[in-house]
């Protein structure tokens, strides 16, 4: 069996169709459909439960499935290896988007030094992520500690986990809110000047907050379970909010802050936006807090991977 087959037969085995593996490998599904009788004839055994709709991996081919991602997995790292920064790496990271959000451009810079590598940063939860990992579909996961742990024995014990700091979630509006604007007012004259400043966190009180309307995801921005109001991590058990707008959409939900249209409960890193501003609710006794990590197989990692998970880890101290 020759390494093409291999992939193609990996393509197959974990796309819907033949023709979107086709798509994937950029090969006519004819040109598939002939990979696969060689590969199959070269075992000796049919790989796949043929119908007139689909293919479907039989015992066979589950069992091949696994052991050609090894292999597949050896061969990218001892190429890469031997090519060092002129490999043409394929470098796959999945994970919500919100942490992608955090740490993409990170990642784009680790990978400098490999002027040939490309990046894919693919926007599932965690769950998905993880299990993308294990399959060998992704080279790394940013998910959060709570994911890592809740799998428990089903975590490979070929997994390196990799810290990559908290995320704390604050409370965000807009430049044009009105409680934004009402609450730079107040500060401008207190401070006697008729500037804000600079980088300020506005100090508000819950009953001020809780009169205005908030944006907020459905589900957890994390792990994508239907949470309600909860999914932002505000304790609405303690301080029931006014939920007007409702989106997993982060740009959108975004878009209703910006516009003053809404308040919203978002990680720290939304406010590198110039346009959002921090409020601090001075009689709330509480803080959501997420730990986040980088997760990637040791087993299979080349030089660049070691490099990569060093680098973005090392981006948070500067």
């Amino acid at each position: 069996m020759n390494l093409t087959d291999l992939r193609i037969f990996v393509s197959v085995a974990r796309s819907p169709s033949l023709a979107a593996a086709a798509q994937e490998t950029h090969l006519t599904p004819s040109a598939v459909s002939k990979a696969l009788k060689r590969l199959e004839e070269n075992v000796g055994m049919p790989l796949f439960d043929r119908s007139a709709k689909a293919l479907a991996l039989n015992q066979s081919g589950t069992f091949l499935l696994a052991r050609a991602q090894t292999l597949l997995a050896l061969a990218d790292q001892a190429r890469a290896d031997l090519l060092g920064g002129r490999a043409a790496i394929d470098c796959r990271v999945g994970g919500p988007a919100v942490l992608l959000w955090r740490h993409g451009r990170a990642v784009g810079d680790a990978l400098q030094p490999w002027p040939q590598a490309s990046l894919r940063m693919q926007a599932m939860f965690e769950d998905e992520a993880l299990a993308a990992l294990l399959r060998g579909d992704l080279n790394a996961a940013i998910v959060t500690q709570e994911a890592i742990e809740g799998r428990g024995e089903q975590l490979s014990e070929e997994w390196v986990v990799t810290p990559l700091g908290s995320v704390v979630q604050h409370l965000v509006g807009g430049k044009q809110h009105p409680l934004v604007r009402q609450l730079s007012a107040a500060g401008r004259r207190r401070r006697g000047t008729t500037k804000a400043a600079e980088g300020g966190v506005l100090q508000a009180t819950t009953e001020q907050v809780l009169a205005h309307d908030f944006a907020c995801p459905p589900r957890s921005m994390f792990c994508g379970v239907q949470r309600g109001a909860r999914s932002d991590g505000w304790r609405d058990d303690q301080l029931p909010r006014r939920i007007r707008y409702w989106t997993d959409d982060i740009h959108l939900l975004l878009g209703f802050v910006k516009s003053g249209a809404a308040l919203a409960y978002l990680p720290d890193f939304a406010l590198e936006d110039e346009e959002l501003v921090r409020i601090h609710v001075s009689d709330c006794a509480y803080q959501c807090v997420e730990q986040v990590a980088l997760v990637w197989n040791k087993a299979h990692a080349a030089e660049w991977l070691h490099g990569l998970a060093k680098s973005v880890a090392g981006a948070l101290d500067q």
